[in-house]
């Protein structure tokens, strides 16, 4: 126990005790050269996720009007889902030494993907449920945490820090494509969109793909699948982290996927909503460009203050992101101004932004042997993908064609005040064992130096 929280040292496992060969190596050029190139990789599969938020407007107005918001937004959240928990499959393939077929793998089907969602009909739902919500799905969960967890191989002190500028890459994105869309959607079409879209994605994806490379061997033999289960059960920590997650995003995309339409059903404009307006001198752009740059601002804020937070800094950090992530998710109930409007989107992207960045450093601080790391991982986002699939049909039905906004944004604030209890009561748990174990090693060393000096 004292091994485990002391200081969070990774010399007991496998890819740790490499990690230590190389600590004081000079990498700092390769690094750079892998981050980025893990930046784009990791870009390509979150940046679908929620650059193509978008879409969920376009298709609730024109291209899908027929169906009903609760039908239109299962496209987004099987898209998240999928995501999210393929990594309980890429991950475990990581681990085994499969990361090259498996990028290269997800890239392809990502790509197929988007072009054969450029010759989606109108009003025809499963097709599109099939190549944005399945397909494209399938090709970035593929890649996701793979693309992540490869960083692990070049970093060991500033982990954290390396996987939030990793995480940073799918905001910055974020910040061009819906523009792009969003022009080229009344210029060019949907389908001629959708393939200026592909090109772009295909052309950052193959630059990924061949930059990337995994540093170290993988493990000689891995932890049997439910002899891992089983250990994993056991971690209160990790339990009730991967609670918190799982709630967190039942509530996490409403205001990612309605704010847009939020503000045109309030009559605020649709030059306000999709390129820009003048509100107190300042020039306003779209509003998933003003939540992705905020966005992008807090998922490079980590990489500011992480290394001088104290032991358990990060754990608060990431509870402060979601309490006031959850506050602006209430705040949608007052939505009554441009105002109002910016405010929130700022303030929700900046605090979705903290909390994204950190979600797989959190995993890495709870793990003790690094050689679980993706399995960990791909558990956990497993289970956090199903709270990301039942929460925005829920939020979809309780909209209704009428468009009654209480009722998502009370249900989405109240789970995610539910996430915020429970990583509370994950740093409980933290802190009580780590004190626990300091206690326990400090009992137990003077009783071996008195047994030293006897013999």
């Amino acid at each position: 126990m004292a091994r485990r929280w002391s200081g969070f040292r990774r010399e007991v496992s496998v890819l740790g005790r490499r990690w230590q060969e190389h600590a004081r190596s000079s990498l700092q050029g390769l690094d750079t050269q892998r981050l980025l190139a893990s930046t784009r990789a990791s870009s390509s599969s979150e940046l679908r996720k929620h650059a193509l938020n978008s879409t969920i407007d376009f298709y609730t107005r024109e291209y899908l009007s027929d169906s009903p918001p609760s039908t239109i937004s299962w496209i987004g959240s099987v898209n998240a889902f999928i995501i999210i928990s393929g990594g309980l499959i890429s991950g475990r393939l990581y681990d085994r030494g499969y990361f090259y077929y498996i990028l290269w793998g997800g890239s392809l089907l990502q790509c197929f993907s988007l072009f054969m969602l450029s010759l989606c009909k109108p009003q025809s739902v499963y097709q599109i449920f099939l190549a944005q919500g399945v397909g494209l799905g399938l090709g970035s969960g593929l890649v996701y945490i793979p693309s992540i967890s490869v960083i692990s191989h070049y970093f060991q002190r500033r982990r954290a820090m390396a996987m939030s500028i990793v995480a940073s890459g799918s905001s910055l994105g974020a910040i061009i494509h819906p523009i792009m869309l969003n022009n080229l959607f009344q210029k060019l079409g949907f389908a001629n969109a959708v393939r200026v879209s592909a090109a772009t994605i295909t052309a950052v994806v193959f630059i990924a793909c061949c930059l990337m490379r995994t540093r170290l061997p993988p493990p000689a033999e891995l932890p049997p699948f439910k002899k891992a289960l089983r250990r994993f059960a056991r971690d209160r920590a990790y339990i009730y982290s991967t609670a918190a997650m799982s709630f967190f995003a039942m509530g996490l995309y409403f205001v990612l996927f309605y704010i847009q339409l939020d503000a045109i059903k309030h009559d605020l404009g649709e030059n306000f909503a999709f390129y820009s307006a003048a509100v107190y001198g300042i020039y306003l752009m779209s509003l998933l460009v003003i939540v992705n740059g905020a966005s992008l601002i807090g998922r490079l804020s980590p990489t500011l203050f992480l290394p001088y937070l104290p032991r358990f800094g990060m754990l608060y950090c990431i509870m402060g992101s979601v309490l006031g992530a959850t506050i602006m998710i209430f705040s949608m109930l007052a939505l009554r101004s441009v105002a109002s409007v910016v405010i929130i989107g700022v303030l929700y992207g900046f605090f979705a932004g903290i909390y994204i960045t950190l979600g797989a450093p959190l995993l890495a601080f709870l793990t003790d042997d690094m050689s679980e790391l993706g399995l960990r991982m791909g558990i956990s986002f497993a289970f956090v993908g199903v709270g990301g699939l039942i929460g925005p049909p829920i939020q979809g039905a309780l909209l209704t064609p009428s468009y009654i906004w209480w009722r998502p944004a009370l249900f989405s604030g109240l789970v995610a005040f539910i996430a915020t209890a429970f990583f509370g009561l994950m740093i409980l748990t933290v802190r009580r064992t780590y004190t626990k174990a300091k206690v326990d090693a400090e009992g137990a060393v003077p009783a071996g130096s008195g047994s030293e000096k006897g013999g």
